[in-house]
């Protein structure tokens, strides 16, 4: 059973496990730098649907499928289904999983949905009330822009600090069978530093993944050092030059290891092919690059320790336009790496 180390912050008995996962992206996500990883590349955004509310429940419900398929499990052998978006009430979640028949929780986290799904699905696990659980999450560009922003057809001009929302999901299923642990984790705490700016996305949401990294650290005696890769999702190229700086504040040195989901997705740590200016962002772009880059780099034996730090942006349309400030949250998974 779990341990509970300090409050919010846990470690697993060492026998809940990422037993299979896989990541689907779109096309423009599919033509970036971590092309080969995903398990899926749709070039059509609609991806044969009516509406792109409908075509990003394809995409979750198929890359779930892909996650079942790889560890040949059937969706009645599911226990749980944790999943998320950013579409309100989270409707395209709800519709990718209603014809399924499994015990499901639809969660909001923002782009920190994907690690509170694996939150959520490792403590069912491990209390014994599933014995295998999804967690999967998904965002698509358009019917996140046109929700949160403008209409796709106003053509508005992107701010320096903007980023763009990534078609793209990520799933994983979580049992006590697999070759990658997951070892422990920190449920976040809402921060809120005032910040309005809907396209600064990474300055309100970088004090909330320091804010988890330090309790971690703190509670677990750990430090940077101690894990082959700190990745962030999606701080952006703003918010991962404020976060070293917020940990150095506190006296710990953030070392080389840390990767931002948003930043690697379309290379905006290079030359920014596509203009995105700070890089991606979306339940979709940390859960795709988790489960498409980092989890096989635990497999595979080329990283031993990962935490994965989702950060959320937890603002609506209607507090937008109220004139409110974005409060952000981030949850951490501590994944490690079973030594055969």
């Amino acid at each position: 059973m779990a341990e509970l180390i300090a409050k919010g912050v846990f470690r697993f008995g060492g026998d809940i496990r990422a037993e299979s996962w896989a990541s689907a992206a779109g096309g423009t996500e599919g033509q970036g730098p971590l092309r080969d990883c995903f398990d899926e590349v749709h070039s059509d955004p609609r991806l044969g649907c009516e509406s792109w509310e409908k075509a990003e429940s394809e995409l979750q419900r198929r890359t779930l499928r892909l996650a079942l398929d790889k560890a040949g499990i059937a969706p009645e052998d599911m226990g749980l289904i944790c999943a998320g978006d950013l579409s309100a009430q989270c409707t395209v979640s709800t519709e990718a999983h209603q014809e399924l028949g499994v015990p499901y929780l639809g969660l909001y986290g923002a782009c920190s949905t994907m690690a509170e799904a694996l939150l959520a699905a490792a403590l069912s696990v491990d209390s014994g009330i599933s014995v295998r659980s999804a967690a999967v999450t998904s965002s698509h560009f358009s019917t996140a822009e046109r929700q949160f922003r403008q209409p796709l057809s106003y053509g508005g001009q992107r701010t320096p600090t903007s980023q763009r929302t990534c078609t793209a999901a990520g799933a994983a299923v979580i049992s006590h069978t697999g070759r990658i642990s997951v070892a422990g984790g920190c449920i976040g705490a809402v921060t809120d530093m005032g910040i309005k700016d809907i396209t600064n996305m990474g300055a309100a949401m970088a004090p909330a993944a320091a804010d988890t990294l330090l309790r971690w650290f703190t509670a677990t005696g750990t430090r940077p050092a101690d894990y082959s890769f700190i990745v962030t999702g999606d701080l952006g190229k703003v918010g991962s030059v404020l976060l070293p700086q917020l940990l150095e504040r506190e006296g710990i040195d953030p070392g080389g290891g840390h990767r931002d989901c948003g930043v690697m997705i379309y290379g905006a740590d290079e030359d920014d092919p596509f203009d995105t200016h700070c890089g991606g962002s979306g339940c979709g772009c940390g859960a795709s690059v988790l489960c498409g880059h980092f989890l096989p780099l635990l497999r595979d034996g080329r990283a031993e320790d990962i935490l994965f730090v989702a950060t959320g942006a937890l603002m609506s349309p209607l507090s937008l336009q109220q004139g409110g400030s974005i409060p952000a949250i981030a949850h951490l998974v501590h994944f490690r790496r079973v030594r055969t």
